[in-house]
């Protein structure tokens, strides 16, 4: 069986090293050169041929962080690599998925393009924004789900007085899946919106009186309609509101509207790294789960038995 090559982006290190620490392996060295004018050259610094290469790098901004995965692929590629796989925790501009407007690009489909045009055969991700993003490649996708890591640490808890709701109707099946597992009831969070970034009102679709509540969405980015959704569950009587994520964007004023909201607690992973600490917000890492995918995916093994339903 050909050689396993662990490589990290920049920006994904911090992740790599826990992958690279659960497999087993330790990352291949790789030197990014810089030119003065920020052009950057990727050196593997040693051979791939005729190895599995898994790059680990999330693509959010910059775009640096994009062109470096793509270069490196492509340094692989040219250096005789036998199977390249990207495994990106969190796929940038997933939310632009589709043309809801003229004149608009299908940017997520552009991206999958671009990331098969540079050479990689196969894709590693969890959580995509919509799970049809899947059909923009032409090359196999496992696409893992955050269930894996949320459910076994709430199954620790007492849930006898939760239930389950989506922050928005988007996020309907996501939410679903949690109250289906642990067997109660779902509630919907029906947003109206005027413009990006900006939630105009929420109304709650469902009974939460008295009740404990865990939000579910795949990502935050301001945390505007995270925020104004809990609170709009607190107003009709819930007991209490937190909140899990797959990934934390956690841009513009996120983390103060996140600290100053009704939320208790807002669980994400590590797909992206926290640009600052919060007394609200706890880490869980996926490390584990993509090492296990890497493996799998080596071995031939099946990426479905890592899915928790």
């Amino acid at each position: 069986m050909a050689v396993v090559k662990l490589i990290s982006g920049t920006e994904s290190m911090y992740l790599a090293e826990h992958i690279a620490e659960y497999y087993g392996y330790d990352l291949s060295p790789v030197t990014i050169n810089k030119f003065s004018d920020g052009e950057m050259q990727p050196v593997i610094e040693e051979s791939v041929r005729g190895a599995y290469v898994f790059f680990i790098q999330s693509t959010f901004p910059p775009a640096d962080n994009l062109l470096e995965l793509l270069l490196l692929i492509d340094s692989a590629k040219r250096a005789s690599a036998g199977y390249i796989t990207a495994v990106i925790p969190y796929f940038g501009y997933a939310r632009q998925d589709r043309k809801d407007k003229p004149r608009v690009p299908i940017s997520a489909k552009l991206i999958a393009k671009m990331i098969e045009a540079a050479g990689a055969d196969r894709v590693v991700t969890m959580d995509f924004h919509a799970e049809q993003i899947q059909g923009f490649f032409d090359i196999p996708v496992d696409h893992l789900k955050s269930n894996a890591i949320f459910i076994p640490h709430l199954s620790k808890q007492d849930l006898s007085n939760t239930i389950f709701a989506s922050p928005d109707v988007g996020g309907v099946k996501r939410a679903r899946s949690f109250a289906k597992h642990f067997n109660t009831q779902l509630v919907i969070c029906d947003k109206e919106r005027e413009v990006a970034n900006e939630v105009k009102n929420i109304s709650v679709i469902g009974d939460v009186r008295d009740k404990d509540v865990i939000l579910v969405d795949d990502l935050i980015d301001t945390a505007g309609t995270l925020c104004k959704a809990a609170q709009a569950l607190i107003d009709e009587g819930a007991k209490s509101v937190r909140a899990l994520c797959a990934h934390p964007v956690l841009s513009g004023p996120a983390y103060e509207r996140i600290e100053e909201s009704v939320l208790e607690e807002v669980l994400v992973t590590d797909t992206l790294p926290l640009r600052k600490a919060s007394t609200k917000i706890k880490v869980l890492s996926c490390g584990k789960l993509f090492a296990r995918a890497i493996r799998n995916t080596h071995e031939y093994r099946s990426i479905a038995a890592l899915f928790v339903e």
